[in-house]
């Protein structure tokens, strides 16, 4: 009975729209308790422990960096490339995450990319100079941007019918670990006079991952993905997608960069300015667990609501910043964090709606991923520069909110009624 009424309509039926017909696939995989190496909750704890690991080594340089720049001579720029660096890691590993996936396979790909940050991280409390922080970031970068790669065709596979919810507590977890590293590492550093170790000590929470990860899975060989990667290049979808994930995100690497200067810039202390990215992410978090969840609990997939409302949220935030910086701070921030945290796991629900085939997915994502993260890498860098030759921060509040602007505008494509079409052009 209960069967008969969440599909109420015969599976044969002609008019079964490729949107009734994607939801009726995936009642019929396999139940997300019944997994071969996820059961639900052992799943999602998992899930947990690797979001948390994601963001530390990047977030937990901002409240620091005038102690950083202080001791080691770095410019705005070189610091810029401390979040610049991971992100374009993050692009280029998730381009080739097909031959990563057949290759490593996710058991043994999570494993080295957590002893990636893990090593990341402790090279910087031996060696906390300006090469080895530019090092340490290259290759936790690549450690974190394996792990991304991997864990959304993942979650489709083993999450079929619970998605949504699977990839907002992933995105929470993840965004809920740049907070913590921003809130505890400029603690860290004033208990024990050492900013290298405010920004290593994040290796314990990587190690502690890996074993969790070793002990409860164990997959020897990789899957190989029916899908070509060169052929999401020729596909039109595949770029607006990539496009559109990496302008709406690309606020998040810029604000975990600067927002700390910017109120140090207004006078405000290390500490304080830190626990605005603190602040920020508490909302960043509220935001990952809500609007997936009610991307859950919609009928259909179409998200542009849902997505239409974070980026809102977001242009609201850096229009404050620009216009009332001081006096309503923690609103603006609160806003804008909000709008992140919706739109980075709105964007991979997304990418995963296009198709029901999980690598398929997967596939897409991860290419969505490699372009977007590129964009988000340059975010940094390129405001940094404005910085320099601005003397301000304005300018990159601007810019980021002309992006969310453009982006509302394109959120409109997104037509779940033409999914299956765009892929069936492209086969």
């Amino acid at each position: 009975m209960q069967a008969l009424q969440e599909n109420p309509r015969p599976v044969g039926s002609e008019k079964l729209s490729g949107q009734e017909r994607y939801m009726i696939r995936q009642d019929r995989a396999k139940e997300d308790g019944a997994s071969a190496s996820f059961g639900l909750v052992g799943g999602l704890a998992l899930l947990v422990m690797l979001g948390l690991n994601l963001r530390p080594l990047i977030a937990a340089i901002s409240p620091l960096q005038g102690a950083i720049r202080a001791d080691t001579g770095m410019s705005f720029q070189a610091i810029g490339l401390l979040t610049t660096l991971p992100f374009m890691c993050m692009g280029l590993v998730a381009l080739m995450s097909a031959r990563l996936a057949a290759r490593l396979g996710e058991g043994r790909g999570v494993s080295l990319g957590l002893m990636l940050i893990l090593f990341g991280c402790l090279l910087r409390i031996i060696d906390p100079g300006a090469t080895t922080l530019l090092a340490t970031a290259l290759i936790g970068g690549v450690g974190i941007a394996i792990i991304q790669t991997l864990l959304p065709g993942r979650i489709k596979r083993d999450f079929p019918r619970r998605v949504p919810l699977a990839m907002g507590i992933y995105s929470a977890a993840l965004m809920s670990g740049g907070g913590l590293a921003a809130w505890l590492s400029p603690r860290i550093t004033a208990q024990t006079d050492s900013w290298p170790l405010g920004v290593g000590l994040w290796f314990i929470p990587a190690l502690i991952a890996l074993t969790g990860w070793l002990w409860k899975v164990a997959q020897p060989r990789g899957s190989r993905s029916p899908v070509p990667a060169n052929r999401l290049w020729r596909f039109p979808r595949a770029w607006v997608l990539a496009l559109y994930f990496g302008i709406i995100n690309a606020g998040y690497s810029s604000v975990i960069a600067w927002l700390p200067a910017y109120y140090q810039q207004l006078g405000w202390n290390t500490s304080n300015s830190g626990l605005l990215l603190a602040w920020m992410t508490i909302f960043q978090v509220a935001a990952a667990l809500t609007m997936p969840t009610l991307a859950q609990r919609q009928r259909g997939m179409d998200r542009r609501v849902l997505l239409g409302v974070s980026l809102l949220a977001q242009l609201i935030g850096y229009l404050g910043l620009i216009l009332l910086p001081g006096p309503g701070a923690l609103i603006w921030v609160a806003l804008a964090g909000f709008g992140l945290g919706a739109c980075f796991g709105l964007g991979l629900i997304l990418a995963l709606d296009h198709h029901p085939e999980p690598h398929v997915a997967g596939q897409l994502a991860a290419f969505m991923q490699g372009i977007g993260f590129m964009i988000n890498a340059m975010s940094p860098w390129v405001n940094g520069a404005l910085r320099e030759a601005t003397g301000d921060f304005v300018a990159v509040w601007i810019m980021l909110a002309l992006g969310a602007f453009a982006m509302m505008m394109l959120t409109l494509v997104f037509r779940p009624s033409q999914y299956e079409r765009l892929w069936s052009s492209q086969a």
